[in-house]
Parts: C-alpha cells; sequence; structure tokens
C-alpha cells in the first residue's frame, strides 16, 4: 500500500508498505481522506525532530471505513469513523486526575507513532467516533480540527455576547471562530494573508489585517475603549503573542492555541495591570469530538468551504509547500486511496 511519510527536513516520500495486520484490540481502517495540519508542518519543517521516529507516517486528521474489526466490538466492518489520535496511559498524574487527553506518556498517532496518511491504518478501539450518513468523506476529515476549535471555546467559556477576537485565520482559527460564534459570541479575526481574509469574509467573520491596519485601535474603537472579552491566539507568531495582551478588558481571557516553535515576547505587566487570564488549550476530549460531529452533521458549519484542493499522495508536498509559504490555501486533504 502507499503512505506518505517524513523522512527528512522539509522532505516527504512515497512509501510502499505492506498493509498492516490489527492486533486484538484494534481495528484496520481504510483511510479515505487525511488532512494535512499545522501539527504537521512543524514535523516538516523539523521542529518536532527531537519527538518524532524518522520516518515517520504522519497524518491524524481523517475519516475511513473499518474493513476488519474484533468479533463482538462495538465497532464494525463497514462502519465509517474517524479517530480521536490520543492514546493515553492511564497511569500518570495527568490520567489519573482525569486529563488523560494531555497524557504525560500520550501516544498522538502520527506524531509518536505512525498515522493516517497511508491507505490502511490500524487504530484501537477506545478511540473511534461514528461519521453520520449526513457527512461525506471531505467534511467528516474535519472532525478533527473542527473538535480543537470546540475544546478552545469550551476552555475558554465563551459567553453570549462576548466580543472576540481570533488571531491567525487559518484552519483552526476559522474553525475557532465559528464554535465561538455558535455559542454566542461576535468575532473578529486577525489575519495577514489576503486569501484567507476573503474565506473568513465569505463566512460572515470580521476581519482586520494588522500589517495594514490598527488591529488595537480596531478593537478600541469596537469596544468603546474598554478592550476584548477574549483573544485566542492561534497564529502561533511573535507578533500575534506580543499583541495579544493588549486587546484585553480588565480580566479578559486569552486562550492560547497555536504551537509556539520558540518562546516569544509576552507582556506580563500587562496581565498583572488588568488581571488577565491566560488559558492553555492542547488537543481535545472525547466530548469535544462528539459536539463536533453533532456540529458538523447539523449542518452549523460549512466545512466543506475551508478544504482548498483534495491531492494524491504525489502532490501532498505542493499541500506542505502551500503552507510554509502562505500560499492560498485553507486546508488540504490527501486523500489515501489515490
Amino acid at each position: 500500500m502507499k503512505a506518505c511519510a517524513y523522512t527528512d527536513l522539509e522532505t516527504v516520500e512515497i512509501l510502499e508498505l505492506p498493509q498492516p495486520e490489527r492486533a486484538d484490540d484494534e481495528v484496520l481502517i481504510k483511510v479515505s481522506r487525511a488532512g494535512i495540519c499545522g501539527t504537521d508542518l512543524h514535523i516538516f519543517m523539523g521542529h518536532m525532530d527531537q519527538r518524532v521516529t524518522k520516518p515517520i507516517v504522519m497524518g491524524h486528521e481523517m475519516c475511513g471505513e473499518i474493513v476488519d474489526a474484533p468479533d463482538g466490538a462495538d465497532f464494525g466492518v463497514g462502519d465509517r469513523v474517524v479517530v480521536e489520535p490520543t492514546v493515553f496511559c492511564g497511569r500518570c498524574a495527568a490520567c489519573q486526575r482525569g486529563n488523560a487527553h494531555i497524557c504525560q506518556n500520550l501516544n498522538f498517532l502520527g506524531i509518536d507513532s505512525p498515522g493516517a496518511f497511508q491507505a490502511y491504518w490500524n487504530v484501537p478501539l477506545d478511540r473511534l467516533h461514528r461519521i453520520p450518513p449526513e457527512l461525506n468523506d471531505d467534511a467528516a476529515a474535519m472532525i478533527e480540527p473542527l473538535a480543537v476549535a470546540v475544546h478552545d471555546v469550551r476552555r475558554a467559556q465563551v459567553e453570549l455576547g462576548d466580543q472576540a477576537v481570533v488571531i491567525g485565520g487559518g484552519p483552526i482559527g476559522l474553525l475557532v471562530a465559528h464554535a465561538a460564534r455558535l455559542d454566542g459570541a461576535e468575532v473578529v479575526i486577525s489575519e495577514v494573508n489576503p486569501f484567507r481574509l476573503n474565506v473568513a469574509e465569505s463566512c460572515g467573520f470580521k476581519t482586520v489585517d494588522p500589517t495594514r491596519d490598527d488591529l488595537v485601535g480596531y478593537v478600541d474603537d469596537w469596544t468603546n475603549g474598554a478592550g476584548c472579552d477574549l483573544v485566542f491566539e492561534v497564529s502561533g507568531s511573535a507578533p500575534g503573542a506580543k499583541v495579544m495582551t493588549e486587546l484585553l478588558r480588565v480580566r479578559g481571557k486569552i486562550a492560547l492555541v497555536g504551537v509556539h516553535a520558540s518562546p516569544p515576547e509576552v507582556d506580563l505587566h500587562r496581565f498583572f495591570w488588568r488581571e488577565l487570564e491566560l488559558i492553555g488549550c492542547r488537543v481535545y476530549e472525547s466530548v469535544d469530538f462528539e459536539r463536533a460531529i453533532r456540529i458538523a452533521a447539523a449542518g452549523e458549519i460549512d466545512l466543506e468551504a475551508l478544504i482548498s484542493k483534495v491531492v494524491p499522495y504525489e502532490e501532498a508536498y505542493w499541500g506542505f509547500e502551500q503552507m510554509r509559504d502562505g500560499g492560498d490555501i485553507v486546508k488540504v486533504l490527501i486523500d489515501c486511496q489515490s
């Protein structure tokens, strides 16, 4: 079977691998679609070489169909599923306190062990969620990033009437904006890429390009000088981290979503002066997956509007290249049966 693997700095290769055989507690999934995400880009850029073992088959945003399963299992052959790719130990302090999604010995599928960029994939039974028939494969492959957004908004405790700024209008930023709006917030997206600004505006969001306009001044006018209630820092950029504290009202909250490859400059005096809160947001829990599936099945978010292109394995490098260089894309999916 074909697979797409990270083999060296900014290098992905198409490999021919034997079809895997499942363990007793696993199902074998025929992978239909898999999305290239920001974490995959970090791997591609070499930012996670201390963690991954090369070559590594990346990918964790996916959907597929079970083709082999244990007898009597809750999931069977023919079930369409998405995977919650967090395999936890159940023994560490985080797991014992009920935070298994950020297990201290976490095996994140597609990073710490082989992921979804392959035609067939073995996955533990307890990591599966069924896809309702209302969702086609393209939309279903967006469930995992939507679960990230649902988790971020839940962690931030968004309330009806909140004014929120999302810094970064990539796939996760756009989905965070959608999820926050569903929970009653008014949302502004700050983004520098013109293509993504257009996509955000087509989704009905107010936007600001901070390289052309004064973001702090815009928020000040928008909130009548008070500052916004929430900032979601999704860009993972130094400018995003620097400006996030300047946007908030007294006792406003920052949800830190983006992955910063190096420690950014942050105005701690502003935290003290306005009694701000900083909330870390990492991955998701099963409840977030289930809500993401309900939102998608109900058509509350047009997930397919965020998909720029579906490519065969041979064009996977193009997808990484576009993400790295800020191309005219939001989300690229790989057709894993190509």
